[in-house]
């Protein structure tokens, strides 16, 4: 039995929405009983897009797109909540809520941390992404959201093939879920999610001039040392810089190193400016 899962490259997601479009198509207004009703024409977005902007400087502005489909977790937050089976998890992973036992089940939306299950108020109804199972019951590689990425940014297939194409980009690339911390073992993952960006700027004490050539070595919690160099301006950055608690570190010949404890739990953190005396 194959068990299904998808992993979306962020670093190839052009935000183009094809993938939300092609949700839509596929959904909105169609019926495939017994694994979904039809997705209304507004209010619901099985597959919603997550813009998050980072502005590192005012010359700088990274936007990732982040695609969002149900993650149909392994340990899944919404089953617990169901009454009488309304949501159920197939032997290849794939999670459904059933459209006629779910009926009236409107807190279910409110089960999912995600806020993937939206609540159709015509039919009494929660609903939300089924990794357009009909299809693959019919035979298809991937839902239609996979299928109309211009970019195939995303991977979908079974990850206990190690020839699928969802394997072989797993063994090249290191995924993650989104949002870790709430423990529902998801069967989406990610590769590009955004990571704090940390900056500052270095001055030397006795001139007030910009220090160029300080080492500085950031110290992640895992013990991961990871090292920039100041620029003619003092200025020095980390792109994708570990969260939690971190140690950093200034080193210039002639001047007095200096380090410091810091925590990274924002994704944009400026230091300001560092002073190294001799």
């Amino acid at each position: 039995m194959a068990k299904y899962a998808m992993a979306i490259d962020l670093n190839r997601c052009i935000g183009c929405y094809n993938c939300q479009v092609a949700c839509k198509d596929e959904h909105v207004y169609n019926a495939f009983p017994p694994i979904a009703a039809e997705q209304p024409a507004f209010g619901q977005f099985w597959l919603s897009i997550e813009e998050r902007e980072q502005v590192w400087n005012p010359s700088h502005i990274k936007v990732t797109y982040i695609p969002k489909p149900c993650q149909h977790c392994d340990d899944a937050p919404c089953m617990k909540a169901a009454k009488d089976g309304a949501i159920y998890k197939r032997p290849d992973g794939i999670v459904i809520i059933d459209p006629q036992k779910a009926v009236g089940q409107k807190d279910l939306v409110e089960a999912c941390p995600y806020g993937s299950i939206y609540f159709n108020e015509a039919k009494n109804l929660p609903q939300k992404c089924t990794f357009c199972a009909h299809l693959v019951d019919d035979g298809w590689q991937e839902p239609r959201c996979a299928q109309s990425c211009p970019m195939s940014c995303m991977h979908f297939g079974d990850v206990e093939d190690p020839g699928s194409r969802i394997s072989k980009f797993l063994s090249e690339n290191k995924a993650e879920p989104f949002h870790p911390e709430y423990g529902t073992k998801p069967r989406v993952s990610y590769v590009g999610l955004p990571k704090p960006h940390l900056s500052g700027t270095v001055r030397l004490a006795d001139t007030n001039e910009c220090a160029a050539d300080v080492t500085v070595t950031l110290t992640g919690p895992d013990g991961a040392r990871r090292q920039a160099v100041t620029d003619c301006f003092g200025d020095f950055e980390f792109r994708d810089a570990p969260r939690g608690a971190c140690q950093i570190a200034y080193e210039l010949t002639g001047y007095a190193s200096q380090s410091s404890r810091l925590e990274l739990d924002k994704e944009i953190t400026f230091l300001g400016e560092i002073t190294l005396a001799r």
